[in-house]
């Protein structure tokens, strides 16, 4: 017993040091603790303990995600619930911070410091530029049109297909 006090004790102050660096979530702190050779009983003792005391919290974790994401690098709803899947989150979990969340506002957050960059290009590589960009975060191909529509609209630019007709 004194032993696995002890061991609990090393393995409380491994994983204290290893969240001081930045949140983690509940399964990524256990396949650190597994990782680092400890076994399983002492893995859930270790994170048990971490949760009493509130150092570990998957769904302030998830609060804390999405916010940090969407103020530096906004996402598609689709591309921030993946993310934090892969961290071991509940889908419940997520979906329930995302509710309050629009992926037309998110597109338009996102492609808002694009546009001085790509003012002076020519529109098609304009168009290309946004579409890849935000295609590449995650949004589907209706959220990227009507971005770029309204973009295009407001800098007086029609598309092409407007004049086909």
């Amino acid at each position: 017993m004194a032993n696995e006090n002890k061991t609990i004790t090393q393995g409380l102050n491994m994983v204290l040091n290893y969240l001081s660096y930045q949140a983690r979530t509940i399964h990524e702190t256990q396949k650190y603790i597994i990782k680092k050779g400890f076994s399983n009983d002492i893995s859930k003792k270790i994170i048990e303990i971490l949760k009493n005391k509130n150092y570990l919290n998957d769904k302030e974790f998830v609060k804390l995600f999405i916010e940090t994401k969407i103020k530096t690098k906004p996402k598609s709803k689709f591309a921030l619930q993946y993310e934090l899947e892969k961290k071991g989150i509940n889908s419940c979990d997520i979906e329930a911070f995302l509710l309050t969340y629009d992926d037309h506002d998110l597109a338009l957050k996102a492609v808002r410091p694009k546009i001085k960059i790509w003012q002076n290009l020519d529109t098609d590589k304009f168009k290309k530029k946004m579409m890849n960009f935000l295609q590449y975060r995650g949004f589907n191909y209706d959220i990227c049109m009507s971005t770029l529509d309204l973009f295009l609209e407001s800098n007086g630019l029609k598309k092409e297909s407007d004049y086909e007709n």
